[in-house]
Parts: C-alpha cells; structure tokens; sequence
C-alpha cells in the first residue's frame, strides 16, 4: 500500500530520532495514519527524507507508547483500536489520576487555579482546530496534577493520555461541529476547577472518576460506530 505524500510531514535536520518519533505520533494521533494501516520504513523513511535508523528507533519507541506493532521484516503497522484496549486504559487511568487529584487539590495555590480557568475557557472557543484543543487539554491536565504527581506518574500518565488520545479524538471528533459541544466541554473543566476548590479529597477524587467516565463512554460510543460501518 502507497501512502499519500501529504499524510506525513518532512522532517527538518535536528534531532533526528526525536523529530520523527514526534512525527509519526502525531500522525498517528490525528489519525493521518489510519488504526491497522501497514506501511514499510522504506515508505516512511521517504517521506521523512531520513535514512532507516531513526525511523527504527523511532517505531521502537511508539510501539512501546502502545500506537506501532512492528513485523518481521522491515514493516509495521498502526495498532487496531480495540474496545478491549479503551477499557484498559481508562481503568489504568482511573486507579492514578483521582488519587493524584485528591492530593493535589490542597497543593494547587488559589492563583494557579485562576490561571487555569482562564485555561479552561479556552475550551469553548469555536476557532480552535482540534490539534490546538489537545495541546491545551494536556497541558490543563498535567498542570491539575503536577504538583501531587512523581516523574514515574507523568511518563506514566503521558503514556496513557496518548493511547487513549486516539479513542478520544475519533468522539469528540464527530462531536466538534456542533456548537453546543465546545460550550459542554469548557463547562466541563469549569466544574472540574470548582471542586478542586473545595480543597476536599473525596469529593475531587470523585469528580475526576466522574471526568473519565465521561470522556470514555463518548470514545466507546464512536468505536462502537466505527464497528458497524
């Protein structure tokens, strides 16, 4: 199978490994690189306008993100969304982050948790391409986190939000054209802000479970669509 020249973007000349790693991921993330599509390095490597090394070490890596399964040979393959996966995931997800949260809630200064409403409003704004949305999403979740979290817990967590971030993006995808959406989704994180206020562990501990519950029942919602087409 040829893959389109303007699924991947060239690569420029700096640190090589990283920049394609970072690459395909996104690739793989918008979904330019489809779940299950197979490729071969040498296609890769092409459109990279880079030699086989980088893009070996690289598929290394993102297979042990969870996004590559690589064949014998010189070839690989998107990893298939599986239902099996999402619930995995989110199960991982929700034995860390709201016992974090619970923690990180008396940590959180009054002054940061302005800076992340104003963050949070964000959310709701109608020119916002679906990459931008992400980014900020990210950064508004680790940022609710970091001050509770060890280094294990965010390569940890990273390593989850970019799993479930293929999942996500295909039901909040379908959902993005509706306006109604991005004010849900600002309201949301608005919420969420609100009880951290409280300063109260159970309660935020709870809202997070809550948050996820959310999030993962939308993205099951789209993969159960994608299985009936």
């Amino acid at each position: 199978m040829t893959l389109p020249d303007t699924q991947v973007r060239p690569i420029e000349t700096r640190s090589v490994v990283e920049q394609v790693t970072a690459e395909l991921r996104r690739s793989i993330l918008a979904g330019a690189l489809e779940p299950g599509q197979e490729f071969s390095l040498r296609e890769i490597a092409a459109m990279l306008n880079v030699s086989f090394i980088p893009v070996r070490e690289a598929l290394r890596s993102l297979e042990g993100e969870g996004l590559i399964v690589t064949r014998p040979g010189r070839s690989a393959m998107v990893a298939p969304l599986e239902l099996a996966d999402l619930h995995g995931i989110y199960r991982l997800r929700h034995q860390l982050e709201p016992e974090i949260a619970a923690r990180a809630c008396v940590m959180l200064s009054d002054e940061e948790l302005d800076v992340l409403d104003a963050q949070a409003a964000q959310f709701g704004r109608l020119d916002l391409g679906i990459d931008e949305i992400y980014d900020a999403h990210r950064a508004f979740h680790m940022a609710l986190l970091a001050p509770a979290a060890t280094e294990w817990d965010i390569r940890t967590l990273t390593t989850l939000w970019r799993a479930a971030e293929r999942y996500i993006r295909i039901g909040f995808g379908r959902l993005d054209p509706e306006p109604a959406e991005h004010g849900r989704r600002e309201h949301a994180h608005h919420q969420l802000l609100d009880v951290f206020r409280t300063r109260k562990a159970k309660p935020v501990s709870a809202a997070m479970h809550e948050h996820l519950d959310h999030n993962e029942s939308i993205a099951k919602r789209a993969l159960d669509l994608d299985e009936t087409l």
